[in-house]
């Protein structure tokens, strides 16, 4: 089957760079393994309103969120906005939206097509992938390949680009209903107590639906997140003992890179995007906006260079500039903040959160954002003259040196 751009994946990512291209005229097919687009979820879908608003995602696919609490073993803290700014998508139907969207622009996507090796031209360049789907072997032949395989990589790693992520968060949540709940408030849980190395959550997905789940970082930490989940909802830890009865209703598991920008995203007639590119904050291991939005520019990168007859890695440079450009210092920003909060113990947390409380709404989503701009570091180390705050914001402010 022959296509002007092939897309291994059918996430955000895959999606958006189907959306793009197919509206630039260019013949696009993307290959999503699953039965459908966004059978399993693997993410809690925490993201920002900003964002939502410019991609045009639809207002019954979030819940709003405008109350930020924070709790460690003994102490707790709210920070309360007067408007939201922070949302909780309802993953399977944002997914299946942004899949749409692709597909009213004209991209053909084909389900149960699983891509497990390459085709090369005799310069070594991949020209195509293939695999099964439910007829049998397929190829697809295409002048761009995108991998927007997410953690997998699928791709890029069977043409020997790339290795496994290193460092990655492994994160287990239950979508549950429960008795009680704040459909206005999210809660993260930090210590020892909650992950040793990462956090745990409450996330409201609508009335009396919540997410409640544990991330940890790997290696830093051998503990396994479905177990700690399991432990944490038996013995009601902190603010889940708030919730009354819970009800599971389904169960999500995910992996997600926490290796920095390590990665080269462009070669000769292929792209990476999304999760197989490394396109996430460390500090809380959000990346559907980095996912949406680079997928974006990969399309329309990738749609220019395929009408103008030139594929190879320079042609395709300019979408890894673009992403570079605007996010590679304030991941590295907030890899550096995110080392220092693995190594806190307990009383330190409780500690931390005494500086977070500090902070004003809007000083805090930048935080939390990875929004690290030399004005922001300025400003927030002005306003709040404890030293603790002053040695995190000039840690982050050195590291962009």
């Amino acid at each position: 089957m022959d296509y002007d751009l092939v897309v291994v994946g059918g996430g955000p990512a895959g999606s958006s760079v189907a959306y793009e291209a197919a509206k630039k005229g260019i013949k696009v097919a993307v290959l999503e393994k699953e039965d459908s687009i966004a059978e399993t979820v693997r993410t809690s879908g925490v993201t920002w309103i900003k964002d939502i608003m410019e991609f045009g995602i639809p207002r019954d696919c979030y819940n709003p969120v405008k109350n930020y609490s924070f709790c460690s073993p003994n102490n707790q803290v709210t920070i309360s906005d007067t408007e939201p700014k922070a949302a909780v998508l309802d993953v399977r139907k944002t997914y299946r939206w942004l899949a749409s969207q692709a597909e009213k622009q004209g991209a053909e996507i084909f389900v149960k097509t699983i891509i497990n090796d390459v085709i090369r031209n005799d310069r070594g360049d991949i020209i195509g992938v293939c695999g099964t789907d439910q007829q049998g072997k397929v190829e697809y032949h295409a002048k761009v390949i995108v991998d927007a395989s997410g953690f997998a990589s699928t791709v890029s790693k069977t043409m020997n680009f790339v290795t496994q992520w290193k460092r990655f968060g492994a994160g287990a949540e239950y979508e549950a209903r429960v008795e009680k709940s704040d459909t206005d408030t999210w809660w993260l849980m930090v210590g020892q107590k909650y992950s040793p190395a990462g956090y745990a959550w409450i996330f409201p997905v609508s009335e009396n639906i919540v997410r409640i789940g544990v991330g940890i970082g790997k290696p830093d930490s051998a503990v396994d997140p479905t177990e700690r989940l399991k432990e944490l909802i038996r013995i009601k830890a902190g603010p889940i003992k708030n919730l009354g009865k819970i009800t599971p209703i389904e169960f999500h598991y995910g992996l997600i890179p926490n290796d920095g920008l390590s990665r080269k995203t462009v070669f000769n007639n292929l792209i990476l995007v999304g999760d197989s590119a490394g396109q996430a904050n460390p500090l809380v291991l959000e990346g559907i906006r980095y996912a949406i939005k680079f997928g974006r520019i990969a399309g329309k990168v990738a749609s220019d260079a395929i009408k103008k007859g030139n594929t190879d890695r320079e042609a395709l440079s300019p979408y890894e500039n673009r992403w570079k450009k605007e996010i590679q210092s304030k991941i590295n920003s907030a890899g550096k903040v995110q080392d220092r909060w693995i190594n806190l113990s307990d009383l330190e947390w409780d500690k931390e959160l005494e500086i977070i409380k500090e902070l004003k709404p809007e000083e805090f989503l930048d935080f939390i954002k990875a929004d690290f701009g030399l004005t922001n570091v300025i400003k927030l180390a002005t306003h709040h003259p404890k030293l603790a705050v002053r040695q995190l914001f000039n840690l982050v402010k050195s590291s962009k040196n």
